[in-house]
């Protein structure tokens, strides 16, 4: 792969943990993430807007803008289940589960109702990908009275609607161009988010002060930059190139939250946070690779 599109990935990979960073230490993930999507949405709108004038303003497609809106809501869902998570565990540990059920999922789908047959790159991927969620989550000491983290559940329910709405993407994005395609996406998951957090939740969205919305807000930002080098890679390199690299954020999340916010008890504890975080990022490659 060309370095320069390493680099973009890199980078984008890197946006992304510095948004989770901001959502796990955050007065309130889930204010936050909707503070931060309507930030977000201020920028992407014009660009999507702008990119549908260039290309000639042509008709979008009922099922595009349609797939645009359903995304959107899963990705609402998305947000309530990574801040349901980050209330109540680790960045180090919600983060790496988050992002490695999507692919251990796909696998599922294909072998379990497809039929598809793995190959030997792709077998180890899975087990690499199932050593990495035990190692990171430890299940045992469930058994031996230490109980069962709440945030494991929410972790694995957030990964499940990110292969959702990744799936949903792959189709929309081809009827619409993806700038326009983000912009009713970014559009619909804020529109849901308020209105969640409004009449369901029912706390104020602008609420704990200047500092904190701009710290939000400033998090929205950071995830389209991510979102937009993720698009511009693509359109330079394919995807099964570009999407196992963008999981290395996995390992950039779990050295930071182990080390910077001290959830590691001690040494021991940032290696197995780390190191499962590898295994579950090699196997998302080999997956990718040879699945």
């Amino acid at each position: 792969m060309d370095p320069f599109v390493i680099a973009l990935v890199l980078v984008s990979a890197g946006l992304h943990v510095a948004w989770n960073i901001r959502l796990k230490t955050a007065g309130d993930p889930l204010r936050a993430a909707t503070v931060g999507m309507l930030a977000a949405s201020l920028g992407i709108v014009p660009v999507g807007t702008l990119a549908w004038w260039l290309d000639g303003q042509p008709p979008l497609p009922v099922e595009g803008v349609a797939l645009g809106v359903l995304s959107g809501l899963v990705e609402a869902v998305y947000f309530v289940l990574l801040s349901a998570a980050y209330r109540r565990g680790d960045l180090s540990v919600v983060y790496p589960i988050a992002r490695g059920t999507a692919p251990l999922l796909a696998v599922v789908i294909g072998v379990g109702l497809l039929g598809e047959r793995l190959g030997v790159a792709g077998s180890i991927g899975v087990a690499c990908l199932l050593v990495g969620f035990l190692v990171l989550q430890r299940p045992w000491r469930a058994v031996q009275g230490h109980g069962f983290d709440p945030s494991v559940a929410f972790a694995l329910a957030t990964g499940v609607s990110i292969a959702t709405y990744s799936a949903i993407d792959r189709v929309g994005a081809r009827m619409i161009d993806p700038l326009t395609y983000a912009a009713i996406l970014w559009v619909t998951a804020a529109a849901a988010l308020v209105l969640w957090v409004r009449f369901v939740v029912r706390m104020p969205i602008f609420a704990g002060g200047r500092e904190q919305i701009r710290y939000a807000a400033i998090g929205g930002w950071l995830t389209l930059g991510a979102y937009l080098l993720i698009l511009w890679a693509l359109s330079l390199a394919p995807l099964s190139g570009v999407a196992p690299l963008r999981e290395s954020a996995a390992v950039f999340a779990a050295a930071w939250g182990s080390v910077r916010l001290g959830e590691a008890a001690d040494r021991g504890d940032i290696t197995r946070r780390v190191g499962a975080s590898v295994l579950i990022v090699a196997g998302a490659l080999l997956l990718a690779l040879g699945g």
